[in-house]
């Protein structure tokens, strides 16, 4: 099923996965769904590798640990999540060079804590990895002290 975009999210020049000014990131770009889910958009380069033509896994689960912390933004948009638990299942490998889709929701949220849920999606349609994590909320002033 297809989703509008309702709002774009604002990324930062240096994170790994965003960073607009790193010239290792994977520039990602988050959409706000109509559905309440967020999307992100993102070609991994040969930079991103680890085995032949193959995403190492330590850049799926930061894909996914960003997606799932962004997606609070959507309730709260002054909430940022610091990880507490993160949780990935690889299930097929995530090629280089290749637009990936990866999709993520908030699945419980409390004053302190919330939890949700995100996956990796292939070009053809197919699950590559599904992630669970917890995050702490904190504001950006207490995150840049």
């Amino acid at each position: 099923m297809k989703y509008k975009v309702k709002n774009k999210q604002k990324i930062s020049k240096h994170c790994f996965v965003c960073g607009t000014d790193n010239k290792g990131s994977l520039k990602a770009k988050f959409y706000e769904l109509e559905n309440g889910e967020l999307m992100s958009i993102s070609t991994p380069a040969s930079t991103h590798q680890s085995y032949p033509d193959r995403v190492h896994g330590g850049v799926i689960s930061s894909v996914l640990d960003e997606i799932i912390g962004r997606a609070i933004m959507i309730e709260e948009p002054d909430a940022w999540g610091v990880t507490v638990e993160l949780n990935i299942k690889y299930k097929k490998p995530v090629p280089i060079d290749k637009p990936i889709k990866c999709v993520a929701r908030i699945t419980r949220n409390t004053r302190l804590l919330f939890e949700g849920t995100g996956e990796i999606i292939l070009e053809d349609g197919s699950i590559a990895a599904t992630g669970y994590a917890k995050y702490y909320k904190m504001s950006l002033e207490k995150l840049a002290k």
